[in-house]
């Protein structure tokens, strides 16, 4: 599936950019410093790295896919984990490259919700539109 950046991607895209917990390094760092630990220490606790590697990564994709399809009981379809890859993708792209974040965030949990409230209203209609 292309990337095609209809209202409804654009909107997951948005929630998804208002959702993301992010930090310069440098108060990454001092934050790290006032909780007593060293920068090292704390970037692999909290399992950090620089904002659009992990919004690009396969595993927040395939985090978000399982999700996805948990909320769903059944299989993701091609178009929904194509939508999944290309909104991460997108959130991605629009990070600054100073900014990081945690893989430990709720971003596949948010975008799962999302489109799982999305698949419904679309199954919904169609029922509708049916009877």
């Amino acid at each position: 599936m292309a990337a095609v950046n209809t209202p409804a991607h654009e909107e997951l895209l948005a929630l998804v950019a208002k959702s993301l917990c992010t930090r310069p390094l440098n108060v990454f760092a001092q934050e790290s410093r006032l909780d007593g630990e060293s920068l090292k220490d704390a970037v692999e606790r909290y399992e950090v790295d620089y904002a659009w590697h992990v919004l690009a990564s396969d595993r927040l994709r395939d985090e978000t896919v399982a999700l996805l399809e948990a909320k769903l009981k059944q299989p993701a379809t091609d178009a929904q984990k194509a939508c999944v890859a290309e909104v991460l993708k997108a959130a991605a792209a629009g990070q600054p490259s100073e900014l990081l974040m945690s893989f430990d965030s709720d971003v596949p949990e948010q975008l799962a919700a999302l489109l799982c409230a999305r698949h419904e209203r679309r199954t919904q209609v169609q029922a509708e539109a049916v009877s």
